[in-house]
């Protein structure tokens, strides 16, 4: 028997990721990307974690998702509080972790039917 993934269009599901790259539903992004369940997948204008500005996370807002998930890169950093401000003053829970790990928990939560957004950082 021969097994082949099947694409499905209906939530997005992070497909594949590496250091340089996240595929959504098999389509490869290099770039910074927001990925909601139910949202066509975003460019999110940021190349690196020094570049990180509040309106960078006040994209998010109007998504009102109950999680963001913010995948910080290869390795774990954390975004000054103030950058995280207004969603927290929205009552928006922010999760920061490596992409690898930042990724399958996006994958978890959009399964069990969450409104989670991951905020994926792909440095360049």
């Amino acid at each position: 028997m021969k097994l082949h993934q099947e694409a499905s269009n209906a939530l997005n599901t992070i497909t594949s990721y590496g250091d340089d790259f996240v595929a959504i539903n098999l389509e490869r992004h290099t770039g910074s990307v927001i990925v909601m369940p139910q949202s066509p997948v975003e460019a999110w204008p940021v190349s690196s974690f020094e570049a990180l500005t509040a309106e960078h996370f006040d994209a998010l807002l109007q998504a009102a998702p109950e999680v963001v998930i913010f995948g910080s890169g290869s390795r774990l950093r954390f975004p000054h509080p103030r950058l995280t401000a207004q969603l927290a003053k929205h009552r928006i829970g922010v999760e920061t972790m490596d992409f690898g790990a930042a990724c399958r928990t996006y994958n978890i939560l959009m399964s069990e039917g969450r409104r989670v957004a991951a905020a994926l950082l792909i440095e360049a």
